[in-house]
């Protein structure tokens, strides 16, 4: 699929770190971006540097979510790339320790249930949503190429480690998306990939920089190669290729410099 001049696309998540890069690398590309941020100031000012536009979107919201989708339409016309990165969780063991009361306590349902929606729910309401619009527009190519969603899995899908089992288990139900969608899609010509990607300098790792440096150097040093934490910006190259390329379909691409989580 060409990335041509005046194409439209929605990045979620794009005030900050990996969505912002991506966010950047498409409008270079010549097409016209809208973030859905929940981070107005941010929003708005990283959409007027990429001449873009901001819709204040709350992935969680159904309502707000079809309404980002109108006005981001309204404004560049239908999107022909989806870049999903927003998302929110919780953290917590299955089963911990409570001082207090000397026995374990679970970590509730309502908080599994919370990442749940924040991750896993709200990605099939990004792409289902999406590609309805893609459905509904004209073939791009002799393929009959419609357009291009691309889900932000991570390498806790494959990898989960102590703490995570809400996000590592939404984040493999993300991946789990990909394949059946992308057959459900598959006549309508529109694409669905996942990136996962490893331990990446965004605006939360780079606070450790500041907090404890040596645990950044640990951290940078787990990589195999290169021995450093992902740029966004190599994300954001692995995401235009994927939409470039029509071949890539059904499929979850690591993006790790070759790291393996340890359990902690």
């Amino acid at each position: 699929m060409k990335l041509a001049d005046g194409m439209a696309a929605v990045v979620t998540g794009g005030a900050s770190g990996l969505g912002k890069a991506s966010a950047q690398a498409l409008a270079d590309a010549g097409l016209k971006v809208t973030i859905f941020d929940v981070n107005e100031k941010t929003g708005e000012e990283h959409a007027e540097a990429i001449g873009g536009s901001f819709v204040l979107v709350d992935i969680t919201d159904e309502q707000s979510v079809v309404d980002g989708f109108a006005k981001a339409r309204a404004a560049n016309g239908q999107e022909r790339v989806t870049v999903h990165c927003a998302m929110t969780s919780r953290r917590g063991k299955t089963l911990g320790w409570d001082k207090d009361a000397s026995r374990y306590k679970r970590l509730e349902t309502e908080d599994y249930a919370f990442g749940a929606e924040g991750i896993l729910v709200s990605s099939y309401r990004i792409a289902s949503l999406s590609a309805l619009g893609m459905a509904n527009s004209e073939p791009l190519n002799e393929d009959g190429e419609r357009g291009c969603i691309i889900l932000t899995a991570s390498v806790a899908a494959q990898d989960g480690q102590i703490g995570q089992v809400i996000y590592g288990s939404c984040k493999a139900g993300v991946n789990g998306l990909v394949l059946p969608m992308a057959r459900d899609l598959m006549d309508i010509g529109i694409r669905v990939n996942s990136v996962m990607p490893g331990v990446f300098a965004t605006p939360l790792m780079l606070g450790m920089k500041e907090r404890n440096p040596q645990l950044w150097d640990q951290l940078n040093a787990s990589v195999p190669f290169p021995k450093r934490l992902g740029h966004p910006e190599e994300f954001a190259s692995l995401i235009c290729e994927i939409a470039r390329n029509s071949y890539i379909n059904g499929h979850q691409f690591r993006l790790d410099g070759a790291i393996r989580m340890p359990p902690k």
